[in-house]
């Protein structure tokens, strides 16, 4: 059992910062949510989203109309694409200073939610740029208050303390940790998630699944971590099938939206490992692709790497997807080709040439695990130890 692998002795900070707000219909607390930013002194919002699904889900409607309620200024910037980068970020907070922008509605998945956060930290800390935090040159103790409505059940940001932004000329998309990211509330509406695409549902399904196997199995995993990863893949293996077979199924939608948001708890306990390292270069250098699929991709891998170091954890959390698995070192292959098949059975592509790497990326890819700020850390906190050839394995595995 892996409760035998725990050692009592070893004291957990366990964290649940923000409220969140979890249900069909949720969207409609974003008018109290509005009040109370007026009444906390708020003026006037920055608002950062994509370029449509804030229309095209009515979220941005019953924003508007609450913020227009209560009297406040805002100022829409609605050009964050995915992988957000550096330059939007301050584009952002620039329009927001000029309204005198001193909070943050961020609406969208993770990529509007993650630039909203940065951009709250910037028009707190006014002689500081987004490549400034994304380099690590400053740490950060204030942000203006984060109000997100999420939009995809995948990220877990709308509940935790970190943000991704990608520094274009670099290729570096390093992974921000600092305790002004909680947002002050966030909307779970799994009525807004109705219409992504079969693609972007498994994408950021697989997303949640990945936080949690990282987080239960790090070197600051703990009972807690292990017990909501356990949930969280139960909950996607059941409801996942559903949402692809019925996009407006809404008891699906709640659940993997749950699990999502599970996750993001999860891994602001137990942190990430390998996966998120090693996919952030892949996405720092074609931002174009979906965060989830290249995760997916490389996730099998990643299992056989670290299954002989977490087997008796894995075996458990993985019995919904992978079943039989009793945890000793030698099922490391049957992990492995047990996660691949239900990655391709969900609908993740069969490997990173699919999403248009080649062979001759790898050595880049390996130099940017170890260079983009941050991901060092990552690796630091794995199960096992990570050199540059067990990176290039694993990038030579997915490809």
């Amino acid at each position: 059992m892996w409760e035998d692998t725990i050692d009592v002795n070893a004291v957990s900070e366990i964290r649940a910062r923000s409220i969140c707000y979890l249900g069909v219909g949720a969207i409609d607390k974003i008018q109290s949510i509005v009040q109370k930013l007026k009444a906390q002194g708020v003026t006037s919002v920055l608002v950062v989203t994509g370029k449509g699904s804030h229309i095209k889900t009515g979220a941005w409607d019953k924003a508007k109309a609450a913020l227009d309620e209560a009297g406040l200024g805002y100022f829409l910037y609605d050009k964050v694409t995915p992988n957000p980068t550096a330059d939007q970020v301050d584009e952002a907070v620039a329009g927001g200073k000029t309204k005198g922008a001193n909070a943050v509605i961020a609406i969208g998945g993770g990529s509007p939610i993650d630039a909203g956060k940065v951009a709250a930290i910037l028009l707190s800390n006014p002689d500081k740029n987004a490549r400034d935090l994304c380099n690590l040159t400053f740490t950060p103790d204030c942000a203006a208050p984060i109000v997100a409505i999420n939009l995809t059940h995948g990220t877990g940001t709308e509940v935790n303390r970190f943000a991704v932004v990608t520094i274009p000329e670099t290729e570096y998309k390093p992974a921000l940790a600092f305790e002004c990211l909680y947002p002050a509330f966030s909307i779970d509406d799994p009525a807004l998630m109705t219409g992504l695409p079969e693609h972007q549902t498994v994408y950021v399904s697989v997303d949640a699944v990945n936080h949690v196997l990282e987080a239960c199995t790090t070197k600051v995993a703990n009972p807690y971590t292990i017990s909501i990863a356990k949930e969280v893949v139960a909950l996607v293996a059941k409801y996942l099938p559903r949402a692809k077979k019925d996009p407006k199924d809404l008891r699906a939608r709640y659940f993997l939206l749950y699990a999502s948001m599970l996750a993001g708890i999860c891994f602001d306990n137990g942190l990430l490992h390998m996966t998120h390292a090693l996919e952030h270069p892949l996405s720092g250098m074609r931002p174009e692709l979906s965060h989830g699929s290249g995760l997916g991709i490389i996730l099998p891998g990643i299992i056989e790497a670290i299954y002989p170091a977490s087997g008796p954890v894995l075996a458990d959390v993985l019995a919904p997807i992978v079943p039989g698995l009793k945890g000793d070192a030698s099922e490391a292959g049957k992990a492995r080709e047990g996660v691949r098949s239900w990655l391709t059975e969900m609908g993740i592509p069969a490997n990173l040439q699919a999403e248009g790497f080649s062979a001759g990326d790898i050595d880049k890819l390996v130099e940017l695990t170890y260079t983009t700020p941050g991901l060092a850390g990552l690796l630091s906190i794995a199960p096992i130890e990570v050199d540059r050839a067990v990176v290039r394995r694993i990038y030579e595995l997915a490809m």
